[in-house]
């Protein structure tokens, strides 16, 4: 996809391919606080050099159209579930499965987790400069034990049912599983005791109704998974000698972005 550069009047720009706005351009070594989010901390773990590029050298990747269907799905859900968790009762899908112990967490900071882009989880890793961060979904509350339950709702139309023991084994559905596995470190180093276990709330679009009919029809489906947050302490610590270096790391062969800037300087000069 081509994308032609606009500011938040929509208005076009001039595309530099630089960040400018220095908060978010890391210098190695440097004493000042510095946040990472989840989603940079999976680019670094998809390809450290593209993750060094943008964070240390302040190279901007093409921007992403925003997926308003799922992002109207999401905030769908989460007004249902808000409106259990004010009241404290259980969701329908829980009544359905048996589990009315189970209810939305009713905390203060609920709405500053779920503000990926401004709060979200949040925690100084160890003793260094980093701050690391996400914005959950939600997070439910086992009342049985009081342990915490990560949720993430994910929104599809597959021509498939959703199958709850094969819907993470895709390649595509890799990312989920670090996704949950870095909520459940934040919160555990936020000292709060989670399940073993987190949950996605699958929603898949039903593509054999008779017709569109000025509505879509969906069908929803609970997937548990154990989660695993034992490799992401190393994973960070890798990640932070990453911004502390001062060499570019090696190309990654299986990264489309290293391809297309390796592709593309190959015709320099040329008219």
């Amino acid at each position: 996809m081509i994308n032609l550069k606009r500011n938040s009047k929509q208005e076009l720009v001039e595309a530099t391919g630089f960040r400018k706005m220095e908060r978010y351009i890391y210098r190695p070594n440097q004493q000042e606080d510095f946040r990472i989010s989840r989603s940079k901390f999976s680019d670094f773990l998809t390809c450290p050099r593209c993750f060094y590029l943008d964070r240390v050298k302040g190279v901007q990747s093409p921007g992403m159209p925003a997926w308003s269907l799922n992002e109207t799905t999401d905030h769908l859900l989460k007004r249902e579930f808000d409106e259990c968790r004010e009241e404290q009762v259980p969701h329908r899908l829980l009544l359905k499965q048996g589990v009315d112990y189970i209810l939305p967490f009713d905390h203060p900071s609920m709405d500053d987790w779920r503000d990926s882009l401004r709060k979200g989880l949040e925690i100084r890793y160890k003793d260094t400069n980093i701050i690391l961060s996400g914005g959950v979904d939600d997070i439910w509350v086992n009342t049985k034990n009081n342990k915490l339950i990560v949720v993430d709702y994910k929104s599809q139309a597959s021509n498939n049912e959703v199958d709850p023991f094969e819907y993470l084994e895709g390649v595509y559905h890799q990312g989920y599983k670090i996704q949950m596995d870095f909520y459940n470190y934040l919160l555990n180093e936020m000292g709060f005791e989670t399940e073993d276990y987190s949950i996605f709330l699958v929603v898949n679009a039903n593509r054999y109704a008779d017709g569109f009919n000025g509505k879509l029809e969906f069908s929803e489906t609970l997937v548990n998974y154990a989660h695993d947050t034992s490799w992401v302490d190393g994973k960070v610590g890798e990640m932070i000698a990453c911004l502390n270096s001062e060499e570019v790391p090696e190309e990654n062969p299986y990264c489309e972005n290293c391809a297309y800037i390796r592709a593309s300087s190959s015709f320099q000069g040329e008219r």
